[in-house]
């Protein structure tokens, strides 16, 4: 649907050929709508922050009917560290009713999120939480090449490593604009 949802399968197809050709065990990480201390300011948590304590209009698409799969940094980055551990094997056996192994490679895919949705105005109510202030919403209709939902499958994390995502998103998002006032000064 997207040029950016192109280029993540382009980069799964030229590393599962490198996979195949030179017998090297790949884990792709397919990750679902991360947010934290430390990201891209571009990202929308980080420009709804902004803007709600600076008492600013936030743009929100498709009217808000939007659902993602919110995972927390610290969720994502004890995945990657487990999943380092579980190296595709290079005979071929799957290791899991759900895992994405090649039949020709040693390589997988790995979804690392929730594994369930939250309303995008939810999301946004959250952070009004954690800002103590309501946002002033400018309601928008949905980008081109965008969808209304995502989420991850994280049967094969959790099978691989035994570890699943715990944040909920008004934790990981108090902690985030806890960060965010101290790291801009707000």
């Amino acid at each position: 649907m997207s040029f950016y949802a192109a280029t993540k399968k382009a980069n799964e197809a030229m590393a599962h050929s490198y996979a195949h050709l030179y017998g090297l065990p790949i884990t792709m990480f397919r990750f679902f709508t991360v947010y934290g201390p430390w990201g891209r300011p571009d990202m929308a948590h980080f420009k709804f922050t902004r803007a709600i304590l600076a008492g600013e209009p936030i743009d929100i698409y498709n009217h808000g009917v939007m659902q993602r799969d919110f995972t927390y940094i610290d969720d994502l980055v004890n995945g990657i560290r487990l999943l380092i551990d579980a190296v595709p094997p290079t005979d071929g056996k799957a290791q899991s009713p759900q895992d994405s192994l090649s039949p020709v490679a040693p390589y997988r895919i790995v979804n690392i999120g929730n594994g369930a949705t939250v309303q995008l105005a939810d999301f946004i109510v959250a952070i009004e939480a954690a800002c103590g202030r309501e946002a002033i919403r400018n309601l928008m209709p949905m980008l081109p090449g965008d969808v209304p939902a995502t989420w991850a499958d994280n049967r094969l994390l959790v099978d691989l490593t035994g570890y699943a995502p715990t944040t909920s998103v008004q934790e990981g998002i108090a902690r985030f604009v806890a960060w965010f006032r101290e790291y801009y000064g707000v």
